[in-house]
């Protein structure tokens, strides 16, 4: 038989609960996918985060000096861009 009372959680509450559940659950994932890198080093290859960081900026990479001209000349028309 169905309850004739009031429901007593609010919409604003469980929205809260389902947001803080999500978070928890993203979290977890993040730290089994640092665990399993962990374990097979092999698979995942380290990557300095650095360069990541630095995007397309080109301006800071040296280049050998037996770079051809043409390309010097493209990577400088990308970095002026």
């Amino acid at each position: 038989m169905a309850s004739s009372g009031k429901k007593k959680t609010t919409m604003a509450k469980l929205t809260r609960e389902r947001r803080l559940r999500e978070r928890r659950m993203d979290k977890q994932a993040k730290k089994d996918a640092r665990k399993y890198a962990a374990a097979h080093p092999e698979e995942f290859p380290e990557v300095d985060e650095t360069s990541e960081l630095a995007g397309d900026d080109l301006s800071g990479i040296e280049r050998p000096a037996d770079e051809p001209p043409a390309a010097k000349s493209a990577v400088q028309s990308l970095t002026d861009a």
